[in-house]
């Protein structure tokens, strides 16, 4: 059996499997969008304060993905709860870091116009800043996806949702019948992923970012 028609023959499952990768990826994004950036409003004013964020979200980095699923396991089980943590902890540095630079790169007469029309502090951060810095951020989160497309795939070592189930059962079954098809049809189908992800992220850029930003 050729790869296409592997595909064909299972291709119920690993369409199943294609949108729960995708599902757990954009959520755990989503997640740790909102973590990041509103650790990136506590800091970005601070040198201190945003060096220290970055180099803990650096840290977490440091640490492989197998530790990391390893370590998670025994406190959280196997499934679901690990593979989220895990990909919202290596999602965070690309977002932390792409918020302090955007907000900090915002003119200050430009926030200093917009006190002295009479918005407060909020607005002007949620009206003003964020809208401007939103390209910084939004590219954070674009790089954080397709690092995390990849990392999901180990997630399977932890029971999580996904490709990575075939692409182990390929990669452990190495030498059996359909072994090296389980492989490709997994890491395929994550490469596939990874790019449709990517060009929906060019739409939402078109469309939210505002001109001339």
């Amino acid at each position: 059996m050729n790869l296409f028609e592997y595909v064909v023959d299972r291709w119920d499952r690993l369409s199943l499997q294609s949108w729960l990768h995708v599902s757990v990826v954009v959520q755990s994004t989503i997640i740790a969008a909102v973590v990041g950036i509103l650790i990136g409003i506590a800091v970005y004013r601070s040198p201190l304060g945003s060096s220290i964020a970055t180099a803990l979200a650096s840290t977490i980095l440091t640490i492989p993905s197998f530790a990391l699923f390893g370590l998670l396991i025994p406190v959280v089980g196997l499934g679901v709860e690990p593979t989220v943590i895990a990909l919202v902890l290596y999602a965070l540095l690309p977002i932390v870091r792409n918020t302090i630079v955007g907000l900090g790169g915002v003119d200050p007469a430009v926030s200093d116009a917009a006190k002295g029309i009479g918005m407060n502090r909020i607005r002007v951060l949620t009206r003003v800043e964020l809208r401007l810095a939103w390209p910084a951020i939004l590219a954070g989160m674009r790089v954080a996806t397709q690092m995390l497309m990849g990392i999901a795939v180990i997630a399977a070592y932890a029971k999580g949702p996904g490709l990575g189930s075939e692409v182990f059962s390929g990669l452990t079954g190495a030498g059996s019948a359909n072994a090296l098809n389980e492989a490709l049809a997994g890491t395929l189908g994550v490469v596939i992923l990874a790019l449709l992800v990517d060009g929906l992220y060019v739409l939402i850029a078109r469309f939210t970012v505002p001109r001339g930003v």
